[in-house]
C-alpha cells in the first residue's frame, strides 16, 4: 500500500476568485478563511474578488494562497484524507509546515504574512523577475546563467523545467541565450526574484520572525525545499534559508516516492505542481484537490 502525500502549490497559480466555492460548500474552509480575515482583515475579499493585479503582489499573494490552501487541507482532512508527507513549494512549505503541526494555524498565517511583506520589500528594492526555462537539461541553463551577470538557477522543477531570476535589464540576454541553445524561457507571474541572493536580507529577518514563534513537532514528515529531505530539526534554518535558496522540487518528489508515496494531492489554485509530478515520474497518481473532491461526488 503506498501513502497519500500532500503538495503545497507556490506562487503564479493564484486567480481571483479562488476559495469562493470551497468557502461555500465546505464550513471546515469558511472556518479557516474566517479566522485568517479576523487576523487580516480583507484577505477573503481579495481571494474572492480582488483582480489579477493585486493577487500578483507578494504581500498579497502569499497570505492569500495560505488561507485558500489550508482551508483547502482542512476540507480533505474533514472527509477522512490523511497525508503520510507534505511537501510544499516555496511559500507553500509554510503552509506545509502549519498544515503538518509545525506552527498553529494563526501562527502559521501570522508567519507567511511576514514573509510576504519581507519579499515584497526586497522586491520593491530590485527591479528582478523571474522565468521558466524549458526544453533544456538544468546543467545547460546552469552553464548559461553562469555567464550572465545577476541570473541564478533557482528552482530545480523537474525534467526540462528550471526557473532563472535576475535582474529585469539581463532577463533579455537569458533568453536570447536560451532560445540560441534551444530551448525557450517563459516570464512568470511574480514580481521579484525569489530564491536568489536577491532575497538575502528577507531570509534572515524572517530568520528572527520564525525565531519568536511556537514551533510544535509535525505529525508527519515535511520534505524541504532546501535539501529535497524529510526535516529533522532546524525548523528555522530551512525555512528561512529557502527563501533567498534554490527549490530543489524533483529531488524532493523523487526522494517522496522513494520513501513510499505514490498518491499526490495538490492543494492549491492550480495545477503546476500535479503536472511537474507527472513529468518527474508518470507512474505515481497525480492529482489536484479539486480533481479529487470531483472524484469523490461521483462516487
Amino acid at each position: 500500500m503506498g501513502k497519500i502525500a500532500f503538495v503545497f502549490s507556490g506562487q503564479g497559480d493564484q486567480h481571483p476568485g479562488m476559495g469562493a466555492e470551497l468557502y461555500e460548500q465546505y464550513p471546515a474552509a469558511a472556518r479557516v478563511f474566517e479566522l485568517c480575515d479576523s487576523i487580516r482583515p480583507g484577505t477573503k475579499h481579495t481571494c474572492f474578488s480582488g483582480t489579477a493585479e493585486e493577487l500578483m503582489e507578494t504581500r498579497d499573494t502569499q497570505p492569500c494562497l495560505f488561507a485558500m490552501e489550508l482551508a483547502a487541507a482542512a476540507v480533505l482532512r474533514q472527509l477522512g484524507v490523511q497525508p503520510e508527507a507534505e511537501a510544499g513549494f516555496s511559500l507553500g512549505e509554510v503552509a506545509a509546515a502549519t498544515d503538518c503541526g509545525f506552527f498553529s494555524l494563526e501562527d502559521g498565517f501570522r508567519l507567511v504574512c511576514r514573509r510576504g511583506e519581507l519579499m515584497q520589500r526586497e522586491a520593491d528594492r530590485c527591479d528582478a523577475s523571474m522565468a521558466a526555462v524549458v526544453k533544456l537539461p538544468a546543467e545547460t541553463v546552469q552553464e548559461l546563467c553562469q555567464k550572465i551577470e545577476n541570473v541564478y538557477p533557482v528552482n530545480f522543477n523537474c525534467p526540462g523545467q528550471v526557473t532563472v531570476s535576475g535582474l529585469s535589464a539581463q532577463m533579455p540576454a537569458l533568453t536570447a541565450a536560451v532560445k540560441a541553445a534551444g530551448g525557450r524561457a517563459i516570464p512568470l507571474q511574480v514580481k521579484g526574484g525569489f530564491h536568489s541572493p536577491f532575497m538575502a536580507q528577507a531570509a534572515r529577518d524572517f530568520e528572527q520572525e520564525l525565531r519568536k514563534a511556537n514551533i510544535g513537532a509535525g505529525a508527519v514528515p515535511l520534505y524541504a525545499n532546501r535539501t529535497g529531505r524529510p526535516y529533522t530539526g532546524d525548523v528555522v534554518g530551512l525555512l528561512s534559508e529557502q527563501i533567498c535558496s534554490p527549490v530543489r522540487w524533483e529531488e524532493t518528489i523523487r526522494n517522496m516516492i522513494a520513501d513510499g508515496a505514490d498518491d499526490f494531492i495538490e492543494i492549491g489554485p492550480g495545477r503546476t505542481l500535479t503536472n511537474m509530478i507527472k513529468k518527474i515520474n508518470p507512474a505515481v497518481k497525480a492529482r489536484t484537490v479539486f480533481e479529487y473532491l470531483e472524484d469523490r461526488k461521483s462516487c
